[in-house]
């Protein structure tokens, strides 16, 4: 049985119970067995406003014994305070305003939908307690109060709350305790998320035109660092990479006629002998600052990006106001995941800022049906079919392997832009990169010293060990000739002079063997992960996605499962507190599932992704001998036994068969 808005408040407002429990338990609170013994009690009181049974509802005030349901109380102009004891006043006894004096001979508009009102308090028309020339219709307040939630509802006249609400909270308007409608509404700032891209320097030289922009190219853009409202292409303001700063012609003469330009070089054009100094200025890179190494540039966006630190959930967010809520389906054989999810997302009508609709489909099948699949089990499974793929070499920690075929196919390319969708759709940690790619990725190649760990190769991991090893000249002579022709072959051959000189020579083949070997395939890669601006994010926060790209998640608890659902149905109790018992039970390891195994079971999903789960996983209970797992809204079904040994039995046959079936038939197929 679903409880609606109109239930929650009847139980709040009923005179006979009152919440026993904790916020997860029962029905927000109220017990199983509270709620029987009020519906008895209620059902002996008669309404004295259609004069049937079942009025739960009484005033509070002394001596008063009216009885009244919810809605008829409504219509009597009751006043119920969604407050304190959730007091309930009937049309007698109700709380009035108390006005002095009424100075206002003609009528004044209501301060939300600005028509005219009396000013005159009664039940409809309230007055603000801190602006006395401001009055409102109650149905303008309580539509107010339910979209701005307790953290905006305020005076329209002086933005008061304390004492605002508090009196409104009295006269019986319900503020929820929510964050306000706009903030919640999808894409509602997604204007903020676009960027200026147009050249707006005097001369523009691209041949394009000034809207032209290609990343990565003298003709890429670059916004004003000042405003971000003005932009320039690399070449037409001379700008050697797009890690200088540059400033507009409005910014650059603010900051000159400040006088903090006055202790800076000046620049001169060549064949400007006539210009003035703001088109110098607008022209030329920036002399604000001195020029730096981009591992110094990269080292001040990390200390800048730390005093604005962001969690992983609001970075992903920010860029989900993307998603539009037009809907793509791609049809995904669960059987063949990698082409499924190649062939989809390379489609021409794909859009990665389009709602993703899952679809499954059986080759085998030959009536040739579909059924409806989870997205976030979708990305899970692509994530994990990526991660064994030949495009990484390495066993926990992975870095980018040299695969020919795969550099051909674009499918470096291709695994980024799946990466960055997974990440802004609602997908799964990664957990699988090496710290070295990921820094690659963050800081810049040259900004990143592989080690030893990375190198799978156990030939050139020999060679590197009897470098570093090498106790005197005589014996890294003998190796550097022994592998002459392999040194010489990689561009690290070098004349040594000194012991020391090994430790350049270590670090020399390091870099190739790691980073400048795979310089195509992390390019490609690097490309693909720019899909939906994921890439430049990982550049501003480096720290906070170096967590979910290099760390697997933690294990799960009982207590992280028990906090993750959602009791949204009135459930059974002894089925809920089997549930509570069983994932102890787990824990404990008194169990042949996992706690994994569970949440994989309800959601598709072996870890909760860093985005939270859409829709939230819940839980319901029936009449039925085994549980089932509903992925796509992420419903687990438990079910209702008279033991707690057969429940456990039930749950631990039902979801270890179930992952069983599904891993043996995923393990037919190797990815890319």
């Amino acid at each position: 049985m679903k409880i609606n808005l109109v239930s929650h408040r009847i139980l709040l407002m009923s005179s006979g119970i009152w919440q026993r429990g904790k916020e997860e338990e029962g029905v927000y609170g109220f017990l199983i067995e509270d709620i029987r013994k009020e519906v008895n009690r209620a059902s002996k009181l008669k309404c004295c406003v259609c004069k049937k049974n079942g009025a739960s509802i009484g005033c509070v005030a002394p001596r008063c014994k009216r009885s009244y349901h919810f809605p008829c109380g409504l219509q009597r102009e009751c006043i119920f305070q969604f407050t304190g004891n959730f007091a309930s006043f009937c049309w007698h006894h109700r709380p009035v305003q108390i006005i002095a004096s009424n100075n206002y001979g003609d009528s004044l508009p209501c301060t939300i939908c600005l028509e005219f009102v009396e000013p005159i308090p009664t039940y409809n028309v309230l007055r603000s307690p801190c602006c006395k020339n401001a009055w409102f219709h109650r149905e303008c307040l309580q539509v107010q109060a339910i979209n701005a939630g307790m953290f905006f509802f305020r005076c329209t006249i002086c933005n008061n709350s304390d004492v605002f609400q508090k009196e409104m909270l009295r006269m019986g308007i319900h503020i929820p305790e929510k964050d306000a409608s706009w903030e919640l509404e999808e894409n509602a700032y997604q204007e903020l998320l676009q960027h200026y891209e147009h050249c707006d320097v005097r001369r523009c030289r691209c041949k394009e035109g000034r809207d032209y922009n290609a990343p990565d190219s003298k003709w890429e853009i670059k916004r004003c660092q000042c405003c971000g409202s003005s932009g320039t292409h690399l070449a037409c303001s001379s700008l050697r990479s797009w890690e200088q700063n540059w400033e507009c012609l409005e910014c650059r003469t603010i900051i000159y006629n400040s006088g903090d330009f006055q202790k800076a070089k000046k620049h001169t054009l060549v064949s400007a002998n006539n210009v003035g100094i703001t088109d110098c200025l607008l022209e030329e890179s920036s002399p604000k600052l001195p020029r730096q190494s981009p591992g110094s540039q990269r080292k001040d966006v990390l200390r800048q990006g730390n005093k604005y630190r962001k969690d992983i959930s609001t970075i992903l967010t920010e860029l989900a106001f993307q998603i539009k809520k037009k809907p793509r389906r791609i049809c995904i054989n669960k059987d063949d995941i990698w082409n499924s999810a190649l062939e989809g997302f390379r489609n021409q009508k794909f859009n990665p800022v389009y709602t993703i609709e899952v679809t499954y489909i059986n080759e085998n099948d030959h009536f040739g049906r579909d059924y409806p699949g989870s997205k976030q089990e979708f990305l899970s499974l692509l994530m994990l079919h990526l991660e064994n793929s030949p495009l990484f070499e390495g066993s926990l920690s992975k870095n980018l392997s040299l695969n020919s075929q795969a550099l051909k196919e674009n499918l470096y390319f291709e695994a980024g832009k799946m990466v960055a969708i997974s990440l802004v759709h609602g997908g799964p940690s990664l957990g699988f990169f090496s710290k070295t790619l990921f820094n690659c990725l963050a800081y810049g190649p040259e900004n990143t010293q592989p080690i030893l760990e990375d190198v799978l190769d156990f030939e050139v991991a020999q060679i590197i060990i009897r470098i570093n090893t090498a106790t005197n000249m005589s014996d890294l002579n003998s190796i550097i000739n022994e592998y002459c022709n392999y040194f010489e072959l990689i561009g690290c051959l070098r004349i040594v002079t000194s012991l020391s000189d090994k430790y350049v020579l270590v670090k020399d083949i390091l870099f190739y063997q790691v980073i400048k070997r795979v310089q195509a395939p992390f390019e490609s890669f690097k490309q693909g992960l720019k899909t939906l601006g994921v890439l430049e994010k990982i550049q501003t926060y480096p720290e906070v996605f170096c967590d979910i790209f290099c760390h697997k998640p933690e294990n799960l608890s009982a207590k992280i499962l028990s906090d993750l659902f959602t009791v949204h149905t009135l459930s059974d109790v002894q089925a809920l507190n089997f549930w509570n018992s069983y994932l102890k039970a787990v824990e404990d390891g008194k169990s042949t599932t996992t706690m994994e195994d569970i949440l994989n079971f309800a959601t598709g999903c072996n870890s909760i992704p860093p985005a939270g789960f859409k829709p939230t996983p819940s839980i319901e209970c029936l009449h039925m001998d085994f549980p089932v797992g509903n992925k796509c809204s992420n419903c687990l079904t438990l079910p209702i036994t008279t033991t707690y040994k057969e429940f456990q039995e039930n749950m631990d046959f039902a979801i270890g068969n179930t992952l069983r079936l599904e891993k043996e038939k995923s393990s037919h197929y190797i990815g890319p």
